[in-house]
């Protein structure tokens, strides 16, 4: 089993920045690919990036394209976003997830482990 704890959330406002870290723990997850997802009150959780399980590869949704980056250090177990000139509509709870695979996906239900989720709040 693995258990995933998000951090880093908070209220910023409009063009500012904010770092979200997502610690596993109950084993390594060097060889899960992981994942981050956000849902904003009234809308499905939705993909926002992925990154494999040796950091070699990753993805993140066209919506934060040159805004976010995912990176991982395998080392401390610990999986990050970054998320630089945010806006008013990235407001959302953001998840962190693992998948039982090396390879990432942008399908939600393919993950198979998921943290409780940190509040982003971006004022305009």
């Amino acid at each position: 089993q693995v258990q995933l704890v998000e951090s880093g959330g908070g209220l910023v406002q409009s063009g500012g920045s904010l770092r979200l870290s997502c610690a596993a723990s109950g084993r390594s997850v060097s060889s899960t690919a992981m994942g981050w997802f956000r849902q904003a009150p009234g809308r499905e959780r939705e993909f926002v990036a992925a990154i494999s399980a040796g950091g070699g590869a990753r993805s993140v949704a066209d919506s934060v394209k040159g805004r976010f980056t995912i990176s991982r250090d395998n080392a401390k177990n610990t999986v990050y976003l970054q998320m630089n000139s945010l806006k008013p509509e990235d407001t959302a709870v953001y998840y962190c997830a693992a998948r039982e695979a090396g390879l990432f996906t942008m399908t939600r239900d393919l993950y198979n482990y998921w943290g409780q989720g940190t509040q982003v709040t971006v004022s305009s």
